[in-house]
């Protein structure tokens, strides 16, 4: 064979080669993760960071800065996709709310909301919680007592309306028409205030509340996942003689006009970690630690939010999460934060390690087989999944209602699915039907 054809050969089979792995690649899933990871990175130093995430590798781990040429900010706290186009980052010590393009290209800023903590979004509507007391609104400040949850226009980027709420609010989330935030009260330790334990109700359209459901939990703070109607709320306890202990929350009974012991259910576990999955369950990881004995308790369990609340808490907490997940998470030094895809369910927890220097990110499909770690960039805390084909819904389609089914949709090959496509066969409680 001539030297050339066999360089040919060779070529092309490279090519058949390549175009086969990313074949399969496509088939698993691995192709379609596109994951953005928030860097917090260390308090007061304004290094936080963007990683990118892609085809099964850590694309950058300063992503921000290879997009925008300058630095992301300080201590970031949350990412929220808007709309196909719209992604908003919580920067809290900035005093920042950083507008970027699913592409990471920087396109606006509020600078009216310091001390911003946690987000969420009507489509219309940028909803941001604060610690702080002050806020700008068209081009004047209104000052509060306690925190507030401010109002962001995303078509001017400016904050039309703030709400005082309780003390230092943290998580928050939207439900039909509402917002509902979870108070923490956590600068307890040195302002002249108790912990709060409290989520409040909040119109969204007036931004007036409408009432303050009291969990008698203290410091309501951390992340909130959201399962349709239901919330899973993580209470870390003061160390001591409060131990920590999550929360699982009825939107429905809340706006009903329930009594407050009526909309929630308290369970005995940490969710310093915690996501929602694709059935509609929460994951819920952490550790019960107390000065007093000095030892960690440990829990990695799924919750059924359903079944939690019409058993009040009998039934629902299982010792189930997939493959080798839970294995894997007792491996990790400092469990930072745990996540599922909500397009492929894939599944992700990060390691802090020392809270100094770079973090793992570790990666599981979605029956649990371990895939690989890979090294990011100081305290990995937050993810946002960006959609495969590039089409973000809403906020109302990319939460789980399952609740209000006949059960989860599946897809032919047995895989939950939160965003069935019209015109394509399903399977729901055994029988199969067409989404129109």
């Amino acid at each position: 064979m001539p030297a050339s054809d066999h360089i040919s050969l060779t070529m092309k089979l490279k090519t058949i080669g390549s175009l086969l792995l990313l074949f399969c690649s496509t088939l698993s899933g691995i192709a379609q993760e596109k994951i953005i990871i928030v860097d917090e990175g260390l308090w007061q130093t304004d290094n936080g960071r963007l990683t990118y995430f892609a085809d099964g590798q850590i694309v950058s781990n300063q992503w921000f800065r290879d997009i925008n040429g300058r630095k992301l900010g300080d201590t970031p706290n949350d990412i929220l996709q808007i709309s196909d186009n719209l992604i908003a980052i919580a920067l809290n010590w900035s005093n920042i709310v950083q507008f970027i393009t699913p592409e990471g290209k920087a396109v606006a800023a509020t600078e009216d909301v310091p001390n911003n903590r946690k987000l969420t979004t009507d489509g219309r509507y940028l909803y941001a919680t604060s610690f702080a007391h002050e806020v700008g609104i068209n081009g004047g400040y209104r000052q509060f007592t306690k925190g507030y949850v401010a109002k962001i226009d995303l078509e001017t980027f400016g904050v039309v309306q703030a709400l005082e709420v309780g003390y230092e609010p943290e998580g928050i989330a939207y439900y039909n028409g509402h917002l509902f935030v979870a108070n923490t009260g956590s600068y307890a330790f040195q302002e002249d205030h108790e912990y709060e334990t409290t989520i409040s109700v909040i119109d969204a359209e007036n931004l007036t509340l409408k009432r303050n459901v009291d969990t008698w939990q203290i410091n309501l703070y951390g992340k909130m996942s959201q399962s349709g109607k239901y919330l899973c709320i993580n209470s870390p306890g003061d160390y001591y003689i409060m131990e920590p202990a999550t929360i699982i929350f009825d939107c429905e009974k809340a706006l009903a006009g329930a009594a407050d012991a009526d909309c929630f259910v308290t369970l005995p576990y940490s969710a310093k970690a915690n996501c929602t999955d694709m059935n509609g369950n929460f994951y819920a990881a952490g550790a019960r630690f107390s000065y007093t004995s000095g030892t960690d308790e440990y829990n990695y369990v799924v919750i059924n939010p359903k079944e939690v609340i019409e058993s009040k808490g009998e039934s629902g907490v299982y010792d189930s999460l997939p493959g080798e997940v839970k294995s894997g998470l007792e491996a990790i030094e400092n469990l930072y934060a745990i996540y599922v895809n909500p397009y492929t369910g894939y599944i992700y927890a990060t390691d802090s390690g020392e809270y100094t220097g770079s973090g793992t990110l570790y990666q599981w499909t979605p029956q649990g087989s371990y895939t690989g770690k890979f090294k990011t960039y100081i305290n990995p805390a937050h993810f946002l999944a960006l959609p495969p084909d590039g089409k973000f819904d809403s906020v109302e389609t990319i939460e789980a209602n399952i609740w209000e089914e006949d059960g989860p949709i599946y897809n032919l090959q047995g895989m939950p699915v939160r965003n069935p496509i019209p015109g394509e066969l399903y399977i729901r409680a055994g029988n199969k039907f067409i989404i129109k």
